[in-house]
């Protein structure tokens, strides 16, 4: 059984993903409203009644925006570490904890955090896994560290942060102490360091790379997608959009496809 992946948002305006079989799903984050996640999926033919669980990464307003009308509407735990419960507004009774290198079990799907270099309270990545298929959301990542890479290996599918492209963020309008913050090692990753990442331990099987998190004033869709291109080998590189949800692919060990009538356009892209 395959892994449905969407990317519901990708952006510093804010961030969600899909990910989930036919019978159970996570999100990743709900940095959007709840109406718009709502709106979203059901454009393109997910349930929220397949959503079981919320999994927050860290506490920043572009990833949890959403996290308390949407876990109180649908009754959704929300897993968290304890550090961040503080900064992160939620129903006490739907707060569930989630561990480093735990695995966490959500109805047939499997989610594992591990640690992230990120200047937010205690911030984690996830691989989502089922039946030996493993989707990676590795965004809001100062560098590529060990663990990174060692999941990364493992990843069917990502989606794999490509915040700013490095001389567009040195000649840009942001203030220099918000450009060293941005590329520092607590920061984001650009689309170089994602690159490199991507070359150096992209494991033979990864079909999908889905490029996230991409900034609005430092980086430009096609420029990425142009940058990516001559490295994506048998790797699909699709650019998740900061203004509209993706196609739903299917993800698993043996290949991977959109759905069937899943709405895929520039926009959606881009």
């Amino acid at each position: 059984m395959s892994l449905q992946v969407a990317s519901i948002n990708s952006g510093s305006n804010g961030n969600c993903y899909y990910i989930g079989n036919d019978t159970d799903a996570v999100l990743v984050d709900a940095g959007i409203s709840c109406r718009e996640v709502e709106k979203r999926m059901r454009r393109i033919g997910l349930s929220m009644q397949k959503v079981k669980a919320i999994f927050i990464s860290h506490e920043h307003g572009d990833h949890i925006k959403g996290v308390d009308v949407l876990s109180r509407r649908f009754g959704l735990p929300v897993y968290l570490t304890e550090k961040m419960q503080r900064y992160v507004k939620v129903d006490g009774s739907l707060v569930r904890y989630y561990s480093p290198a735990e695995p966490v079990l959500i109805g047939d799907v499997t989610v594992t955090a591990f640690p992230k270099f990120h200047d937010a309270i205690d911030p984690h990545s996830f691989v989502v896994s089922h039946s030996g298929t493993h989707v990676g959301v590795f965004t809001d990542i100062g560098i590529h560290c060990a663990q990174v890479i060692e999941f990364f290996r493992k990843c069917h599918a990502c989606f794999l942060e490509a915040n700013y492209d490095e001389a567009m963020l040195e000649n840009g309008r942001y203030p220099y102490h918000l450009k060293n913050r941005i590329r520092g090692g607590h920061g984001h990753l650009s689309n170089r360091q994602a690159l490199e990442l991507f070359c150096a331990h992209r494991p033979e099987f990864m079909s999908h790379l889905f490029l996230s998190h991409l900034s609005r004033d430092n980086n430009d869709p096609q420029l990425v997608s142009d940058l990516f291109a001559p490295h994506a080998g048998n790797t699909q590189v699709v650019v998740a959009s900061r203004y509209s949800e993706s196609a739903v692919y299917h993800i698993s060990g043996t290949g991977s496809t959109v759905v069937p009538g899943a709405r895929l356009s520039q926009a959606s892209l881009f």
